[in-house]
């Protein structure tokens, strides 16, 4: 039960999207909705409902929001990070994307294979900050941790 059965953006706190960061968003909420792992602790002695949770992910004023509710729709909340952590793991995993994505076209398959190495390394260090910054806010696995941060990544706008 401790897990997320929903996940929306709110659309309205980001730029337009072109049509392939918008199927991106979509395959990313399909992969952590197959297969996920999140929970609430109680806080000040108080009791969270059990999940399943419905998530709403928004950006506003550079901070990433997690809205929380019961799979019913009862809200429970929600909590705000400081997007500044991600800023040099955000940026360096699209650079080395776009390196994989260059590579792919021209480069012997040793060298895509390195480039994706990295990919993975920095794709984890994403996962691995976000875990941090939702320590006692939410607790979740190194696998939706993952697929968390492949979703705020799609958010972010790059340039």
């Amino acid at each position: 039960m401790s897990r997320l059965c929903r996940v929306d953006i709110d659309e309205s706190s980001l730029p337009d999207a072109s049509p392939d960061v918008v199927q991106e968003r979509r395959v990313a909420i399909y992969d952590l909705l197959e297969d996920n792992s999140f929970a609430l602790p109680g806080r000040d002695g108080v009791e969270v409902p059990p999940g399943p949770y419905a998530l709403v992910l928004a950006i506003r004023d550079g901070r990433l929001v997690f809205d929380i509710a019961t799979e019913g729709g009862d809200r429970l909340g929600e909590f705000h990070l400081s997007l500044g952590p991600f800023r040099q793991v955000v940026k360096d995993y699209f650079q080395i994307c776009a390196s994989y994505y260059d590579a792919v076209k021209t480069m012997p398959p040793a060298q895509i294979e390195a480039i994706d190495m990295a990919r993975r390394g920095i794709h984890n260090e994403g996962a691995r900050t976000l875990q941090e910054r939702l320590e006692g806010k939410a607790q979740i696995d190194i696998d939706t941790a993952r697929r968390l941060f492949t979703l705020i990544c799609a958010m972010i706008p790059q340039g």
